[in-house]
């Protein structure tokens, strides 16, 4: 019987041998920001559910969401909506097979996080 020799591999390649590009940090941030604004739709529904139980109730999730914290989560949570929805624009021009060279993968997903960015910060000035 031969005598196994074992060379000591990484079993997938590590995330130290792959360049970051920006396509791949924009899939992250989707799926981040998706269950985000799962937790963040779970709050608004306490707040609406409080709203129509009463006075009690409503005091505390209204205190909770105008909180310093509740600011952050509801700044937080527009950009994730704005941010899904520019990304879900850039699927709908993959999907009719566009766009899909690395050079401008990497226009379209700079051009998503800037947009995100812009129309959070005119939605916060605005609301």
């Amino acid at each position: 019987m031969a005598t196994e020799t074992r060379t000591i591999r990484p079993l997938s390649p590590h995330i130290q041998i792959y360049r970051w590009q920006i396509p791949m940090l924009t899939s992250i941030i989707t799926r981040i920001t998706g269950n985000a604004l799962a937790v963040s739709a779970v709050l608004v529904v306490w707040w609406l559910l409080a709203l129509a139980s009463g006075p009690d109730a409503y005091a505390l999730a209204n205190s909770v969401i105008t909180s310093w914290f509740g600011d952050i989560v509801m700044v937080l949570s527009a950009w994730g909506l704005w941010y899904h929805y520019l990304a879900g624009l850039r699927h709908l021009y993959y999907d009719a097979g566009k766009g899909l060279d690395i050079p401008t993968a990497e226009k379209l997903g700079l051009a998503v996080i800037a947009g995100s960015v812009v129309l959070t910060v005119l939605t916060v000035i605005i609301v």
